[in-house]
């Protein structure tokens, strides 16, 4: 008797089935249109990342990196200005950032273009091409972000604009904090505030270098720096 009765409450596993199977077809018919749109938009994301990083991103990079190769052997010789500008035959970085400027490449060509600026005394272009430049991640990368800083700092400086030098000279500090471009820049940083006659923070400058790099170039004659603002 028991088990009559189950078989009259318990479903058949067929039509269980049937029954799932009839639910599904149903939704997808309800919402077949929103679930083709749906799919073809990840198909397009999916589809489109990838043209872009292997179809169009790759390519340019290696573009990019075979146009500056003149150009940086250019600049490794000091030939800033065939460096800069190419020499007819072979491209320079301002072609590069122009062309390539939303790679790595063409990233770096604006920092190589404000160095060649810089070196060739051309102070506002250096600012301009040096402030193109977009910081990157990585400690490596971090090195060259606290350069590019602190040459907008000279660039200033060249200029006489010593409260911006000053300024980019604080940032370049703090972008990274290793014993070798921290305190380099820390001291260019006291060393302008000194000239301005903004003391405290000269000293503070200085002090810093003393206390959290002690080991640095620049710790070594600090405390003649440090007395001599102590005195102002």
């Amino acid at each position: 008797m028991l088990p009559h009765q189950q078989n009259q409450t318990t479903p058949d596993a067929e039509v269980v089935i049937e029954s799932a199977l009839s639910k599904s077809e149903q939704f997808i018919e309800n919402n077949g249109k929103k679930l083709l749109i749906a799919l073809a938009i990840i198909v397009l994301i999916v589809g489109g990342y990838y043209a872009y990083k292997y179809l169009w991103s790759s390519p340019r990079e290696i573009q990019a990196s075979n146009m500056m190769f003149v150009a940086e052997q250019q600049f490794a010789l000091d030939s800033f200005n065939l460096a800069l500008n190419g020499d007819g035959n072979n491209a320079g970085f301002i072609d590069v950032a122009t062309e390539y400027g939303a790679t790595p490449q063409g990233n770096i060509a604006n920092h190589y273009a404000g160095i060649c600026y810089l070196k060739l005394n051309n102070f506002d272009s250096a600012i301009e091409y040096l402030s193109k430049y977009q910081a990157t991640e990585g400690v490596p990368n971090e090195i060259i972000n606290s350069q590019n800083k602190g040459l907008i700092g000279d660039a200033y400086s060249q200029k006489g604009d010593l409260k911006n030098a000053a300024k980019f000279y604080m940032e370049a500090a703090s972008i990274s904090d290793n014993t070798f471009s921290a305190p380099y820049y820390l001291k260019k940083a006291g060393l302008v505030y000194a000239n301005l006659n903004q003391y405290k923070e000269a000293l503070e400058a200085f002090q810093t270098i003393a206390d959290n790099f002690p080991s640095s170039m620049e710790a070594r004659d600090i405390d003649k720096f440090i007395g001599q603002i102590e005195q102002k």
